[in-house]
């Protein structure tokens, strides 16, 4: 087991209590660098999860007001600024990303409470300055009911941050899986919510193990009433078919695409300096990091100069390790995909500019890949069509406004993207066009506590983050009152 003081116990969380699975069977937590095993969790499944979900059913009589509510934010938000440095460690060695980028993830995650708990008076009830029909008008943001929390393996703690802020600020008990992957970050999180809160049993539930019988359960049981989950586009279709018996409330974030779009009249090496920080954050692996950089032709032979510099001087190796940029890939899955487009581009034409096929991964960890370039990227190639997910950066050129947006929006995804140009008249005509619910000008940021993120296509729908973020987890309750005769 990990020694760390926020995992004296590798267990599941229900009603109040750390609880093992019911035949005591357990899955291994693995380092991805070097394949140490950090830990065996439940394996927990059906049984585990229906007491859950009672427990968190239960648990909506406590009925927390908004000054509880707000405590609870932002005793969360200090209690993960408080232990910044050990979360990180816990994040990195089952994640794999830098020390330095885990703490950032970290605080990352603490902004979420502390926003949820800056503007919880959103929430409050509100009457209307009209009076229609003679009466006076009320209304009241009210706790959808027990809501489930599904989480990615890529950001461990900032992913269940932006879900669980607003759950908690909608006053929302919830049931929470977390990938298997990843799930230690969790449990550091739980123990800091055992200690720092007074939460009633059943508020906050953990149920650890496979995601088919623990997400099947989460969807079919009609106690749940929203599904917040951040994955794959294949599985969120799945959920809106099983969602329909029960007309349950889902928010997904799904797939991305991201198009990055430098035009000859940008600084290009603000650009370059962007799509480095931007594309190999947690080694690529994000959702939102640039998946195809379009560069404007006139430009392409400077700008490729610029990031091969920049990419080549990164160093790959263990995310514990001071001085660390990239740590590896989370599989040999994950490998294997960014080998796959990168074979494929070169096969079918691309210039590779910085390096190279690693050659075949002889474990199933320790997947370092080192940053590489290819140019002549065309829209056939498998790192145009599908989401590579590694350090893979392939260049493609266009010429011209109207052929930079038909190449960006080429995907059925619209979830980030990014255009660097000097011209403002030229960024207000293109991003109206651009099929993106997240467009940076200028910058590679991606998204921020205060603002609202999510998808347009299948991309997903509903967001996280924002004012808009706090009113996913509440149903609007209308009373209209007439004065007594």
């Amino acid at each position: 087991m990990l020694d760390s003081p926020l995992l004296p116990q590798a267990q599941g969380f229900i009603d109040g209590r750390w609880r093992g699975a019911d035949d005591a069977t357990t899955f291994p937590v693995t380092n991805p660098a070097d394949g140490t095993v950090l830990a065996e969790l439940p394996a927990m499944g059906p049984m585990e999860t229906v007491r859950a979900i009672t427990a968190a059913h239960r648990a909506l009589a406590a009925s927390p007001d908004l000054a509880t509510r707000r405590r609870w934010l932002e005793a969360i938000d200090q209690a993960l600024r408080d232990h910044q440095e050990e979360l990180g460690r816990i994040l990195t060695l089952e994640h794999g990303k830098p020390h330095a980028e885990a703490q950032g993830e970290v605080l990352y995650a603490a902004g979420f409470f502390a926003y949820a708990a800056r503007h919880l008076d959103a929430l409050a009830p509100r009457t209307l300055d009209e009076r229609p029909r003679d009466c006076a008008w009320t209304v009241h943001a009210r706790p959808a009911g027990a809501v489930a929390l599904v989480t990615p393996w890529n950001f461990p703690i900032g992913m269940i941050a932006k879900k669980l802020s607003s759950a908690l600020a909608a006053g929302c008990p919830s049931v929470i899986k977390p990938s298997s992957k990843t799930p230690l970050t969790m449990v550091a999180l739980f123990t800091l919510l055992e200690r720092a809160l007074d939460l009633p049993p059943g508020f906050v539930n953990l149920v650890t193990g496979p995601a088919g019988p623990i997400g099947d359960t989460l969807l079919a049981d009609y106690r749940i009433r929203v599904l917040s989950f951040t994955g794959s586009t294949s599985v969120g279709r799945d959920l809106i078919r099983g969602s329909a018996p029960g007309v349950k409330k889902l928010t997904l974030e799904l797939g991305g695409n991201a198009p990055f779009v430098v035009f000859a009249d940008s600084d290009l090496d603000r650009a370059a300096d962007q799509l480095i920080a931007n594309k190999f954050r947690g080694g690529g692996q994000t959702c939102v990091c640039a998946n195809r950089i379009l560069v404007e032709e006139p430009a392409a032979d400077a700008f490729c100069q610029k990031v091969v510099e920049r990419a080549g001087a990164l160093r790959v190796g263990d995310g514990m390790v001071p001085g660390t940029d990239l740590g590896p890939l989370i599989d040999r899955a994950g490998y294997d995909k960014v080998r796959r487009h990168l074979n494929d581009a070169v096969d079918r034409g691309a210039e590779l500019l910085l390096g190279g096929d690693p050659g075949p991964l002889s474990g199933d960890h320790g997947a370092f890949f080192a940053p590489t370039v290819v140019r002549g990227v065309t829209p056939e190639m498998a790192c145009w069509r599908e989401e590579t997910f590694g350090p893979l950066v392939p260049v493609a050129t266009f010429n011209g406004d109207d052929e930079a947006v038909v190449l960006a929006n080429d995907t059925d995804f619209g979830l980030a993207s990014y255009i660097f140009t000097g011209d403002e008249g030229r960024a207000g005509r293109i991003i109206p066009r651009l099929e993106f619910a997240h467009v940076g000008w200028n910058t590679g940021s991606g998204p921020t506590p205060e603002a609202p993120f999510g998808g347009m296509k299948q991309s997903g729908f509903g967001r996280e983050g924002g004012l808009e973020g706090l009113f996913e987890f509440v149903e609007m309750q209308t009373v209209p009152r007439g004065d007594p005769t």
